[in-house]
């Protein structure tokens, strides 16, 4: 069965090592076969991939185009590590973005790849609205109560947690 792909005019579609782009009207292509296809709202560059999580899509991105696999791999794993150690709540999103790997289904891997980038951005908006409206003369030298070492009583009130 034959996937079939529209194009809006002007459109770029990555079949294989081919950039296709469609003219200047729409078009639907029905592609048979096994070359890996990427449209280009799903395609990152080097330039566009500027946080972690995006450079981790771009890796997997290339392991999907790519037949020469070693040289990304090792990429991605020093890309995830890093990742893992700075926000280890991204360990399920890894570890399901790996065993897609490891079992070739790269397409797969890009799509959980893409759950991790919108978890990246709801981390970085909590931590940007965190810092919202925060003062250094607040107690606490302005970090938020339950913001420092000690682990919040989740669950509790504030009564109950003591």
């Amino acid at each position: 069965m034959a996937l079939k792909v529209e194009l809006k005019p002007g459109e770029r579609i990555i079949i294989g090592e081919s950039v296709i782009t469609n003219d200047n009207q729409r078009t639907r292509l029905f592609i048979e076969g096994q070359a890996p296809i990427l449209r280009e709202k799903d395609i990152l560059t080097p330039e566009t991939a500027d946080t972690p999580a995006k450079r981790v899509y771009l890796a997997v991105q290339l392991m999907y185009l790519s037949e020469d696999l070693e040289k990304i791999q090792e990429n991605y794993f020093t890309l995830v590590n890093d990742i893992v150690r700075a926000a280890p709540s991204t360990i399920p999103y890894i570890t399901r973005i790996s065993n897609a790997i490891i079992s070739g289904a790269f397409y797969k891997a890009l799509k959980e790849a893409k759950k991790l980038i919108e978890y990246e951005r709801t981390l970085i908006s909590h931590v940007q609205a965190g810092s919202a409206g925060l003062s250094k003369n607040e107690p606490g030298g302005g970090v938020p109560e339950g913001a420092g070492s000690e682990p919040p009583y989740e669950g509790c009130s504030p009564a109950s947690a003591g």
